[in-house]
């Protein structure tokens, strides 16, 4: 079964950039997905199954935080829950290509309901995204 078979329902998300050819670099060759059909303002890519689209938009809006676990998590964000090794791996391809992160990549509620690694960073456009993996996937909506 191929993730494109999942009997899951996949999202589809479509984020504002304020430069195509930046987002190409960032989602293409930094993160690695595969990109589906474009056009002068648009490119669709498959993050994982999902159907992720860049459009193009110069006017950006400010970034809110909120603070979690001692860190200060930018609002609005999106990105994956990966297995442990899959984000142990992106987070050594994003230190190889020079990322800067928002929040580096660390272990959040350690011992606690939710343990979870987690890391933050943003596009070239601003657009703040989360990796994050659980050890134990029931963890996911744990309360």
């Amino acid at each position: 079964m191929t993730e494109l078979d999942s009997p899951i329902p996949r999202f589809h998300l479509a984020m504002p950039v304020d430069d195509l050819a930046a987002a190409r670099h960032f989602y293409g060759e930094v993160l690695g997905l595969e990109q589906g059909r474009s056009a002068d303002t648009w490119v669709d890519w498959n993050l994982h199954g999902h159907q992720f689209v860049t459009h193009l938009a110069p006017t950006r809006a400010q970034h809110v935080h909120n603070p979690v676990d001692g860190h200060d998590v930018p609002v609005p964000h999106f990105g994956l829950i990966l297995a442990i090794p899959a984000f142990q791996e992106l987070a050594e391809r994003l230190r190889a290509a020079d990322t800067k992160f928002v929040i580096e990549p660390y272990v959040r509620f350690a011992g606690e309901t939710g343990e979870q690694w987690t890391m933050f960073l943003l596009d070239p456009a601003g657009n703040a995204l989360e990796f994050k993996a659980f050890g134990d996937d029931s963890q996911v909506f744990a309360t």
